[in-house]
């Protein structure tokens, strides 16, 4: 066997490894985002992407590792909102407004996800990790929405507490499904809950 014949077969293996762990990968993404991590085996996301519980573990040997791939993979193709382009903004309620309006948008897009993941997160360690990162944004975006605001005391506390309510993915999810607010209504709303809080 040639060496260009070798070279041509090592690189075909490794390929046909990386589509398979795609596959797990993105069956993994769907399985969380319909049934939700806390109800899906291992065996349930072999299945899914057609591979045996062997090869499922030789590429992912135990949840953690699956879930880190699963996170990544879902939060490259679902990036947040650029909080970059809030700062940006001078007046704090059109902050506010833009801010409102990308994430909101966003919630839309992943509502699916953001459902299973914070209904599972008590259930699964892992899941509340991972929710870290969302969390670490939502104190973020507070903290920039916050900007320019010159409250004190209780009106500053309140006005913190307004926002972070209104930034809450449940908080959009009641108002657009439950109440039946499009994703302007309910940006409205909580604006003018913000400004009544200070």
């Amino acid at each position: 066997m040639s060496d260009r014949t070798r070279k041509y077969e090592k690189k075909a293996r490794a390929e046909a490894e990386a589509q398979t762990r795609r596959r797990i990968t993105e069956s993994a993404v769907e399985l969380h985002g319909s049934l939700g991590p806390a109800r899906t085996s291992m065996s349930a996301v072999a299945e899914h992407a057609g591979v045996r519980r062997s090869t499922l573990y030789r590429h992912f040997p135990d949840e953690r590792a699956l879930f880190g791939a699963c996170s990544a993979h879902w939060a490259a193709e679902n990036p947040p909102p650029d909080i970059g382009g809030w700062v940006a903004i001078e007046d704090p309620e059109v902050r506010l407004e833009a801010a409102l309006s990308d994430l909101y948008a966003h919630y839309r897009r992943t509502e699916g996800m953001m459902d299973k993941l914070l209904r599972d997160a008590s259930a699964l360690a892992i899941v509340d990790e991972l929710m870290g990162s969302y969390r670490a944004f939502l104190d973020q975006a507070v903290a920039i929405l916050m900007r320019g605001r010159r409250l004190r005391g209780n009106a500053a506390r309140r006005t913190r507490a307004a926002i972070g309510h209104a930034l809450a993915f449940r908080t959009w999810q009641d108002l657009s499904q439950a109440q039946g607010l499009d994703d302007r209504g309910a940006a409205e709303l909580m604006a003018r809950l913000v400004a009544a809080a200070g």
